[in-house]
């Protein structure tokens, strides 16, 4: 798995909070609340989360933690992740009722 440069996410999640305060000192400001989407969705993409709040999470445990940590971490999240998930059930072929069941010849 490529990680990216600890600097870089360290840029990242210093513009994520910053954007963060000033969205919440003016949540009404919609070019404001866009620049931090946008920020946002650029951590999401660089930590490889779908949601802001756990890319800063995750930014902040990678800042902290060496790269091998990280990743062992990551692999035990993930495993958790799929232990917690619903599994589809069994799926049940039904056969049409007898009044609507037809010839292979299609009579």
């Amino acid at each position: 798995m490529l990680l990216p440069a600890k600097a870089e996410v360290a840029r990242q999640l210093r513009r994520y909070r910053a954007w963060e305060r000033v969205m919440l000192a003016a949540p009404n400001d919609r070019t404001v609340r866009a620049t931090f989407e946008d920020s946002g969705y650029t951590l999401c993409v660089l930590m490889g989360k779908r949601c802001a709040r756990e890319a800063a999470d995750a930014a902040e445990r990678y800042l902290r933690t060496n790269q091998v940590t990280y990743l062992q971490e990551q692999q035990v999240t993930r495993l958790q992740e799929q232990n917690e998930r619903p599994r589809p059930a069994a799926a049940v072929r039904r056969r049409p009722p007898a009044a609507e069941r037809r010839s292979p010849a299609g009579r």
